[in-house]
């Protein structure tokens, strides 16, 4: 991942409120959480990201991108989409996913708060 995409992911995800930065298990890669729960995951080697969508998301991203959307292992089989990052990317649409994803997994409290900022 290039660091203008790790600094945009980065600042994506740190705006959301009182979400942290913090690797996932043994992995040196950033991660994003709210409350210590993932809501975007990258890969080790920095080349794709994968974040929480709702019912029937994974698979219309999918079918309208390949090249950029993927389903990725492990997660993949509970509605979490991959995203390439070394791929040409719409970072509001990026944004809004990211989005999406930490409302599927932040308290209402929280989710509510983006609410007010809009």
């Amino acid at each position: 991942m290039s660091g203008e995409a790790m600094s945009r992911l980065r600042d994506i995800c740190l705006s959301l409120p009182e979400a942290t930065e913090k690797p996932f298990g043994g992995h040196t890669a950033p991660s994003f959480r709210v409350r210590d729960k993932l809501f975007v995951m990258t890969s080790e080697d920095g080349s794709y990201m994968t974040f929480k969508a709702g019912p029937g998301v994974q698979e219309a991203l999918v079918a309208e991108d390949p090249d950029r959307f993927f389903v990725p292992a492990y997660v993949g089989g509970k509605g979490w989409v991959g995203a390439r990052l070394d791929a040409d990317h719409d970072w509001d649409e990026l944004a809004e996913l990211i989005e999406d994803s930490y409302r599927l997994i932040a308290p209402k409290r929280l989710s509510a708060q983006l609410d007010e900022r809009k």
